[in-house]
This record gives C-alpha cells, sequence and structure tokens, in this order.
C-alpha cells in the first residue's frame, strides 16, 4: 500500500486548524458519483478520511441538473454545505470533444457559474473545483506548470471545455478579490480507476482501452487501438487523487490552482499502457493501431514541483498496479459499470 494508515491518520488529522476542529465540516461533493467523487468516497468512508461530526454528502445529476440555476439553489438549499467539493461536469472522450465543443462549453459555463455563485450566495467557507490537464496551451514550453493556464489557446479538439474550466480560475480571484472567498481548484492529470466511464467511443483513453481489450478477449479478436500510440501522458489513480482532494480541502489556502499529478518521468507513452492493460487482462491476441484516428494532444507534460514542495514525500500507486486494480473491477462489475 502506497498510503499507511499513519500517514492518513497525518493527512486528514494532524494539521487542521481549531475552527475546522470545533465547527464540523458539511461537504457536499457534485459529480458524487463519478470516477472521483466515488474514490473520495471511499477514502472517507474506508480510510479515516471524515472527522468526527462531519457529514459528507455525495450527490449526481440523478438529484440536480446543475446547468439549471433553480435546481443548483435548492440542492444547496437542501444540504445547507459548509465547504464543496465541484467534480460536475459534461464530460467526454476525445472524439466526442471534437464533435461537441460549443455544448461542451455551454453547459460547463453554466454548471460552473451556478455553483460558484451559489455557494457564495449560500456563504460556504471553501470551493474546491476541478479543472484538466487539457486546459493548458496547446503551443507551450514544458513541462507545464500553474502559472502557464492562460498562455495561449489550448488544443483545437477540445477549446470548448478547456475555456470553460479555465474560467473558474478567474472567476475563483474574482470572488476572493471582490468577497474574500477562498475558493480554489486542483489540475489533476488523467484520472483512472473504478466507476470511470468505461464507454468505448466517449470514455477517457485507459477505461475505453480496457473495454476494448476485455471484448478482445472475449471474443477472440484483435485488439484495435485508435491513433499510434504514441501520445504521452502522466496518469494518476483515482484513490490517489481523492485522498489530494481531502488534503486541498482542508489544508490547501491558496486561491491559485494546483496541480495533482504523478513525477514527470512517470509520463509515458499510451502504447506501454496498452501493454499493461493487455498483462491485466491477461490478453494474448494481436493488437493494431489504427493510424488513420487522430492522436490529440501529443503531450501535456505537467509539473508537479508545487504538490511536491507542499507534500515532499508523497507517493503513488504505481500505473500497472493501478491498471490491474482497475481492471479487476471493471471485470467484477461489467453489469454496473458505465460502458
Amino acid at each position: 500500500m502506497c498510503v499507511t494508515e499513519e500517514h492518513l491518520k497525518r493527512l486528514f488529522h494532524s494539521e487542521m486548524d481549531p475552527k475546522t476542529q470545533s465547527e464540523p465540516m458539511r461537504v457536499l461533493v457534485t459529480g458524487g458519483s463519478g470516477l472521483i467523487g466515488k474514490a473520495i468516497e471511499q477514502v472517507v468512508k474506508n480510510e479515516g478520511g471524515s472527522l468526527e461530526g462531519e457529514q459528507w454528502i455525495f450527490v449526481s445529476s440523478k438529484e440536480a441538473n446543475l446547468v439549471d440555476l433553480q435546481q443548483t439553489k435548492a440542492l444547496f438549499e437542501k444540504y445547507r454545505p459548509t465547504h464543496v467539493i465541484h467534480l460536475a461536469a459534461k464530460v467526454g472522450g476525445l472524439y466526442l470533444h471534437m464533435r461537441e465543443n460549443l455544448h461542451f462549453l455551454r453547459d460547463n459555463l453554466r454548471i460552473n457559474d451556478n455553483v460558484l455563485q451559489t455557494a457564495h450566495e449560500m456563504n460556504v467557507t471553501k470551493v474546491v473545483s476541478c479543472l484538466s490537464s487539457c486546459i493548458f496551451p496547446d503551443k507551450t514550453t514544458y513541462p507545464i506548470d500553474e502559472s502557464m493556464i492562460h498562455n495561449g489557446p489550448p488544443h483545437t479538439s477540445n477549446f470548448g471545455y478547456s475555456h470553460a474550466k479555465r474560467m473558474i480560475d478567474i472567476q475563483n480571484r474574482g470572488y476572493f478579490e471582490q468577497y474574500g472567498r477562498r475558493y480554489t481548484a486542483v489540475i489533476p492529470t488523467n484520472v483512472f480507476g473504478p466507476y470511470d466511464n468505461f464507454n468505448l467511443e466517449n470514455g477517457h483513453v485507459l477505461s475505453a482501452l480496457m473495454h476494448k481489450t476485455y471484448l478482445a478477449k472475449k471474443q477472440g479478436t484483435p485488439l484495435q487501438v485508435w491513433g499510434t500510440g504514441t501520445p504521452r501522458r502522466q496518469f494518476i489513480y483515482s484513490l490517489d487523487a481523492a485522498r489530494l482532494f481531502i488534503w486541498v480541502l482542508r489544508e490547501y489556502d491558496e486561491i491559485e490552482p494546483i496541480i495533482l499529478s504523478v513525477d514527470e518521468d512517470e509520463e509515458l507513452p499510451i502504447k506501454d499502457a496498452v501493454l499493461m492493460i493487455a498483462e491485466a487482462l491477461d490478453f494474448k491476441g494481436p493488437i493494431e493501431f489504427d493510424t488513420s484516428k487522430s492522436d490529440g494532444q501529443l503531450k501535456k507534460t505537467a509539473s508537479n514541483a508545487k504538490l511536491r514542495r507542499y507534500r515532499p514525500n508523497i507517493t503513488f500507486t504505481p500505473l500497472s498496479e493501478g491498471i490491474k486494480k482497475t481492471c479487476d473491477w471493471f471485470v467484477q462489475n461489467y453489469d454496473i459499470a458505465r460502458t
């Protein structure tokens, strides 16, 4: 295990300020049924991530459509949160983004504005929103860091989603400067794990590949991978990301965002991840790369130097281990997984 019981105790209990200890939080987690929301729920319920007296409320779009302002306000009135982890978003894979950039822009702008403004109006102490590494400029120097978000246009494949996510950072600055609100954001690199979206076309890269590999093995057909397999990515296991989200909620006081990522030297070609998935699922058939499909951004190397300054000794689940755990979960929960 990368995170020991002693580490969790220190992470969740040792550096709390007296105010937080005497006034238990009521934390509303939007997007609570998704990949990161489910991981946070597991950490809260099974790893000692919740302090005595705290309430953690995990909600999904079934309870409220956050594109609608009135539904957003009703949700906040119902639960009266003191803190919010904002994960809800209109999301999808590369090819869905390429087809529907306008929809991703408009829906996410509405969701984020509704959540942040309602949180402000209801005097929510802190909001931690989730950004994405795809928001960074397409043409940039590497590694990218938190200061570079607005230095140029994002990749054209997902410009709608990326610009909408960037605006959270702008709004956080505005709420702080105008009202003193301590709203912030995190920027995870490619998160994967149980409860991901495993849809073949619209899922994230690793989860879609896991589903493809599962089906190829079952059907006795070659595994067809879209693209060349050469784009490089940094992958973070969802449970690792979840623990860091809770740390940010409790202890990170900056308004400026922080990248949550494995180290730069952990970035690897998607082709390598495909081989790890094949091994985890015991797939022994041929693997074919469809080079007529777009690769998207070739790399997004992110620096976690800021995170390392705060948490110098943090360790991450090795990619092969995280892939194996996720593949095992997917096979065991195929009937309920998002496919």
